[in-house]
């Protein structure tokens, strides 16, 4: 199956600017096939959201990241997190989590939320310039998460400086390199080790309940999670909370500077915070792709993907879909609701999507308040170079513009 079109998830015009090509991709290759890598890419909603839908044939066992997909090896049991298993043991590992990540708790947590963010803003307060990811977004949400699970203080931030490491990549970069895995490697056993303290010494927090979780089973016993899963769903709850909002409120800040009659809006009317939350994830959407393992033949819009291939569900280009939105290259913060695929979907649809769409309201809430007429410094502007994270690293802020 050729292409012309050419869709590359590790060159920097993926990373700087991937929406041409997901049009492309949408209208000339919905089912794309990539000769230099060997995957599948679904770019229409309608087949993205039937993808989610699919863990039969399309498998997460086998990873859900790009390197770890183009291996096309399951990982072994105990490596396995929530994001990459199949039912039945994702239905258990789930099952167990929700009891302590239910919305009740996480709604409860709305004064800490607002009193971490006012914190860090408050430090800035003064300033006439400062940077909106690396002074602001990248310190707050994996503060809120970390203090959620019970990590100490002087251990928070070294959880987001590692993970960066763990998921920086380079150009053309085809596998993981030395730092990237010590990186990861590093998170998962310090949390692994975290978990052991927290069930010999119980405290008033998420992992501390992730020991005492139990279910029933079948047979009459009891199911608990083991120090190895806790540890691995921490790491994973540590990652995803801490890149997803710190994205999303670089992204967001950088779209309502360049639309400011959207921001207008929002400055007019705080209630329109919440669906500007939403469309900032539809229009840019942190995660920009989710990945799966196609474990036996499936068609999706009249091609067939085969067996024995990875294929990646491409949220960012299904969340510009003209087939599923009305002018979705338009950043509309009036936008109605809508099935949203950025925050996950089915099965792995994100447990923390609660507490991300808390933190980011909070977040533009404070920022309406005490910088109404900020501006960004577009010269200053830094992507990163993240393999399915998009957003930016500096996001240079004019608190009065």
């Amino acid at each position: 199956m050729n292409n012309e079109v050419e869709f590359d998830p590790m060159s920097n015009e993926y990373f700087n600017d991937p929406y041409d090509v997901y049009r492309r991709l949408r209208d000339e290759a919905p089912v794309y096939w990539s000769d230099k890598y060997g995957f599948y890419a679904l770019s229409r909603y309608a087949d993205v959201y039937r993808a989610h839908r699919d863990p039969v044939a399309l498998s997460s066992s086998y990873g859900v990241e790009f390197f770890g997909l183009m291996k096309g090896e399951q990982a072994p049991d105990e490596l396995q997190s929530i994001i990459t298993m199949d039912p039945p043991g994702h239905d258990r590992m789930r099952g167990l989590v929700s009891r302590v990540f239910t919305p009740r708790a996480i709604g409860r947590l709305e004064p800490m939320v607002r009193e971490v963010i006012s914190g860090y803003l408050d430090q800035l307060a003064g300033e006439a310039t400062f940077d909106a990811v690396a002074d602001f977004g990248a310190y707050f949400p994996v503060d809120i998460i970390s203090r959620m699970l019970g990590v100490p203080a002087p251990d928070r931030q070294w959880i987001r400086e590692t993970l960066d490491v763990a998921l920086h990549r380079e150009e053309g970069q085809q596998e993981l390199g030395a730092e990237n895995i010590e990186a990861f490697a590093s998170s998962y056993l310090y949390f692994l080790d975290l978990t052991r303290v927290k069930r010999a010494n119980p405290a008033d927090d998420m992992m501390t309940h992730l020991t005492q979780v139990e279910a029933p089973r079948d047979d009459g016993l009891s199911t608990h999670l083991t120090d190895e899963e806790i540890g691995g769903f921490a790491a994973l709850l540590g990652a995803a909370g801490a890149e997803t909002v710190t994205k999303l409120v670089g992204n967001g800040v950088v779209l309502m500077h360049r639309h400011r009659a959207e921001w207008q809006k929002v400055l007019a009317n705080r209630e329109l915070i919440p669906s500007a939350v939403e469309e900032m994830l539809r229009f840019q959407p942190p995660s920009q792709y989710q990945g799966r393992f196609a474990v036996q033949d499936t068609e999706y819009s009249g091609v067939t993907i085969e067996a024995g291939h990875p294929v990646l569900l491409l949220t960012g280009a299904a969340s510009r879909d003209e087939r599923e939105y009305a002018h979705p290259d338009t950043f509309d913060v009036d936008r109605p609701p809508s099935m949203s695929l950025t925050l996950g979907f089915g099965i792995h649809s994100c447990l923390g999507a609660a507490l991300a769409r808390i933190e980011s309201r909070v977040a533009f809430e404070e920022i309406a308040t005490r910088y109404p007429t900020f501006g960004v410094d577009e010269s200053g502007l830094q992507r990163v170079q993240m393999s399915n994270v998009a957003g930016y690293s500096h996001v240079p802020f004019i608190t009065n513009a």
